[in-house]
């Protein structure tokens, strides 16, 4: 990829995103109006880094991440442009008609959106055929999954650019083939995120007690070897056929109220929250932060030992950074 990266919104997805170009050697100019960008930049990229010395791996030419006085200052002749502003449409319009009016014509703009269709934010914009979405996962210095989705006036040669600038990283890009809301990961984790709401609205189970059944449970086969292939184990020598045969009915049972949503009263806020500050509130948030990374880091490391999963990109990883 020619010319530098530009990050436009520097929150917990844009500074992350920043720290992955610059570990893997491209220059980065950052636009953020926040008066302590810098600062938040520079704790990230000291989490990316030392997540990346869990992985054992050698960063030998970073890249530059630079604070611009503007949007315009930051894109002027990108290779790439991530939007990564607050995830409102009245906000991400404008920032996007502000990038594209001031970045190269062919240069692809990508939004981290984790939800809003691509067709709902390019209209508006300069070239719109060069607009896609390219929606990552947390901590995205550390996790290789990005969901790319074009729109309706979206080219296929923006699709494939975006998709080569994210494999450069070190990235797995998924193509959402079909233009929805939430695209794929959102819409699994919004179904389990919906059921939890009511496990505690209902009194069946504190945040700690969900978090332990995940992570103590299918959480641990889910990093691994994800759904499908987890239930097709299950099956036994019948494979998927006789699971879905045997689980199927089931489904028809009124054991989940994912139609539904509880509603988030003043009183189920603040339960969740203060079960939440008893579960975790003695650790800060950088502390949490690391300590996830480091616990991610020695999953991938495993995987990549196997050959497996998530693996297989470290190990790419590694052999690109050399």
């Amino acid at each position: 990829m020619e010319g530098h990266v530009a990050v436009v919104g520097a929150g917990v997805i844009g500074s992350a995103w920043a720290s992955r170009f610059a570990l893997h050697g491209i220059d980065v100019k950052v636009s953020d109006p926040d008066p302590d960008v810098q600062r938040i930049i520079g704790e990230v990229l000291d989490n990316a880094r030392a997540a990346w010395g869990e992985l054992g791996l050698a960063v030998t030419n970073e890249g530059t991440i630079s604070i611009a006085g503007s949007i315009e200052e930051a894109v002027a002749g990108a290779g790439h442009v991530q939007e990564s502003a607050p995830e409102n449409p009245t906000v991400k319009i404008p920032v996007l008609e502000a990038i594209a009016a001031a970045c190269p014509a062919d240069t692809v703009i990508a939004s981290s959106t984790s939800g809003i269709k691509p067709s709902d934010l390019q209209p508006s914009i300069d070239n719109p055929g060069r607009f896609v979405v390219g929606h990552p996962y947390n901590p995205v210095y550390l996790l290789p999954l990005v969901e790319v989705v074009g729109g309706k006036m979206t080219d296929a040669a923006a699709l494939h650019r975006a998709m080569a600038t994210y494999t450069e990283i070190s990235m797995k890009p998924v193509h959402v083939r079909v233009e929805i809301d939430a695209f794929i990961g959102d819409r699994l984790l919004e179904a389990v995120w919906r059921e939890a709401l009511w496990l505690v609205n209902d009194g069946v189970a504190t945040t700690e007690e969900i978090d332990d059944v995940i992570r103590y449970g299918f959480g641990l086969r889910w990093a691994q070897m994800g759904l499908f292939e987890t239930y097709r184990i299950a099956g036994g020598e019948g494979g998927m056929a006789h699971f879905i045969r045997q689980f199927g009915p089931c489904l028809q049972w009124p054991w989940t109220k994912l139609v539904d949503v509880p509603e988030l009263t003043e009183e189920l806020v603040q339960t969740i929250a203060d079960q939440s500050d008893a579960q975790s509130g003695h650790h800060d948030l950088r502390e949490l932060e690391r300590m996830r990374d480091t616990n991610v880091a020695a999953i991938l490391r495993a995987l990549e030992a196997n050959d497996w999963g998530a693996g297989r990109t470290l190990k790419e990883q590694r052999e690109r950074l050399g």
